[in-house]
């Protein structure tokens, strides 16, 4: 019996260790995005109330990109596809200086919503943003349901707005962006669930090795997720709900 309580006792200060290794692990994944959400409306702030910073990547006027703003423009893409392939041969500081370095060239490529919509239509949606973001994360946090199998599904999703969106550069039809604004809210409301519950369960799954150097990326890498979830769907309800200039 005596034998019984020990192990008992044991089991439960595992799970108690477990549970606040989890909670960390999660501080660290929004502290994280945070800091990435403060870097992008930071650099993206700078540019794009000064005219002659704006004007480097974009028409003053008409708000086209220049070279160097297509180049802003498509940086981002490109840096999450190296970000996934370099993780492994990065050291976690390195990481997370890639991360942030992303977060600048993100605020760089976003500096043009300034000019377009007003600061209170941009602090509007940021806020609805917000709240949005926070009650779809805390749902994938909580949900016994698995979501697992929304992954493929909303990836493809995903790859289907990107071809759109490039395909209506060229078009530039107003009932496609509208279209694809409404999907690519949609979408990535499910990828803040989906994403969420990933990292609490990729966690769950490699905590017993008591890796820190993998844990600790897989926190980037989770902050990435989630970062790019509420930025994209910000910039969706943006065009949906924005007061352009």
């Amino acid at each position: 019996m005596a034998e019984f309580d020990t192990i008992r006792t044991a089991a439960g200060a595992r799970t108690a260790q477990i549970d606040e290794g989890l909670r960390a692990h999660m501080n660290k994944v929004y502290g994280t995005m945070s800091v990435g959400m403060l870097v992008t409306f930071a650099v993206a702030w700078a540019v794009g109330t000064s005219p002659q910073l704006l004007a480097v990547f974009r028409d003053p006027v008409t708000l086209s990109p220049n070279i160097l703003g297509w180049i802003v423009m498509f940086a981002p893409l490109l840096m999450v596809f190296a970000f996934g392939a370099a993780i492994n041969k990065l050291s976690t500081a390195g990481a997370q200086l890639f991360f942030y370095a992303f977060a600048a060239v993100m605020g760089l490529s976003l500096s043009w919503i300034f000019v377009a919509f007003t600061g209170f239509s941009i602090a509007q949606v940021f806020l609805v943003t917000s709240i949005a973001f926070a009650g779809l994360s805390l749902f994938g946090y909580v949900t016994k349901k698995d979501l697992s199998g929304m992954g493929t599904f909303l990836m493809m999703g995903v790859i289907g707005l990107i071809v759109a969106s490039i395909i209506n550069i060229f078009l530039g039809s107003p009932a496609i962006m509208f279209a694809i604004s409404v999907l690519g809210v949609l979408i990535f409301a499910g990828l803040t669930a989906y994403d969420t519950q990933k990292i609490k369960t990729t966690y769950l799954q490699m905590a017993h090795t008591g890796d820190q150097e993998w844990l600790g990326k897989a926190a980037i890498m989770g902050a990435l997720s989630l970062y790019l979830d509420f930025i994209n769907m910000f910039m969706f309800l943006l065009q949906l709900l924005g007061n352009r200039e």
